[in-house]
């Protein structure tokens, strides 16, 4: 076992569960020299000596073998990032928008300079998802990947249908409990869950996906005619990411879904995590974990610095094996779109309509409809229009 010398970016949240962690564990031989912070004037319960402003000190120290990577700044974890592997450095991150975007560039990095690149923590926290996909699910031919990949937006959705608060006020609940930043919107609108997708695509069927091309429509527009129709039809509201694959094409997208009280999906509750997968060898798998919170992304943290013991490192096995193409263009959903005035959305979108209701101050339409189509109506940009997906799985 390899004993590593460790520099930190970062001692926020994740920073601090790490720190926790790491001196509660017996089991991993690693030890951290340095951390580097923009704000040195902030109070923090460890030794003010541990800390630097200067990145050199970490990056250019040839003592320091694994950078971790655990700041908010995607553009600034990039060049963390990138610098460290050209350095030869391992590098763990738990930055899913950093990687989301760069992972191409990242993969390259990685095989130019054979330097290990783990993120584990970057998707769906104490759930160990990437490396089940890379070791365990390496030959299985998977079929479906998705599941509640946001703690944040659960928690909200489990206080308005567990205790009946209001989404303003469950949201509130969130910030103050410290799942939801002051500005949720990554949350509430479907970008987190839409970040890790991407990931998780590549690891699952060896495609490189921008998430400019995954479609993500988040909760912010859930209000209380939504909450009743829900339960007037025995269910819950979940935002869901769902990925799979059909011959040769490879189709994404995050939505909210109508979830039965009967599914698996309506009892995670609170900050939980549930990861749902279709295979031809294993067929269904469901793993659950706490998705959100300083000490279960940092054990995951904590995960791939252990690996990282063991000299581990990715091989992209699905990358290698891969013919596939990422398209959304010939999918179709069932939707339940809700709006408020007549004409505001228009019937002529739907492929097919399954039921209409029309009241003095409230409509909607179930329907089957093209996500190509979704995406590019214009009544989707209506801030007065909700959309939800219905009757998938449970």
């Amino acid at each position: 076992m390899k004993n590593l010398t460790i520099g930190i970016f970062g001692f926020g949240c994740v920073g601090q569960g790490l720190w926790k962690v790491l001196h509660e564990t017996r089991g991993i031989h690693a030890d951290i020299k340095k951390i580097c912070i923009k704000h040195p004037e902030k109070q923090r319960p460890i030794d003010p000596g541990h800390f630097t402003t200067d990145p050199a000190a970490i990056l250019e120290d040839p003592e320091i073998d694994v950078v971790v990577e655990l700041i908010d700044d995607a553009e600034a974890a990039f060049e963390i990032v990138s610098r460290a592997l050209r350095n030869g450095k391992a590098v763990v991150s738990a930055n899913k928008k950093m990687i989301a975007y760069r992972l191409p560039e990242l993969y390259n990095l990685q095989h130019q300079y054979d330097a290990p690149f783990l993120y584990e923590g970057s998707c769906c926290a104490s759930i160990p998802i990437i490396r089940n996909l890379e070791e365990y699910y390496d030959n299985d031919l998977l079929t479906s990947v998705e599941g509640i990949f946001n703690g944040t937006t659960n928690f909200i959705l489990t206080k308005i249908f567990e205790e009946n608060l209001d989404f303003p006020t469950a949201l509130r609940l969130a910030q103050t409990s410290g799942f939801a930043e002051s500005d949720p919107s990554l949350d509430i609108e479907a970008y987190d869950p839409k970040y890790k997708l991407c990931i998780l695509l590549l690891h699952a069927f060896g495609v490189f996906v921008h998430p400019e091309q995954v479609f993500n429509f988040g909760i912010g527009r859930i209000n209380d005619f939504d909450i009743r129709f829900a339960r007037s039809q025995g269910c819950e509201i979940k935002l869901i990411a769902h990925c799979y694959k059909s011959g040769d094409r490879v189709s994404g997208y995050c939505l909210p879904r109508f979830v039965p009280k009967s599914s698996r999906y309506a009892g995670i509750k609170n900050e939980y995590n549930a990861v749902d997968l279709e295979s031809a060898f294993a067929e269904s798998q469901f793993f659950i974990g706490k998705g959100a919170g300083d000490r279960p992304t940092g054990s995951a943290v904590l995960s791939d610095i252990s690996a990282l013991t063991y000299h581990y490192k990715y091989e992209y096995k699905k990358y290698a094996q891969n013919g596939a193409t990422f398209s959304n263009e010939p999918t179709t959903i069932d939707l339940y779109v809700r709006f408020g005035r007549e004409n505001q959305v228009n019937p002529g979108d739907f492929l097919e309509i399954y039921e209409q209701y029309s009241a003095r101050n409230a409509r909607y339409i179930v329907g089957k409809i093209a996500l190509d189509k979704l995406q590019a109506a214009v009544w989707l940009n209506d801030p007065e229009v909700n959309i939800v997906q219905w009757g998938q799985r449970d």
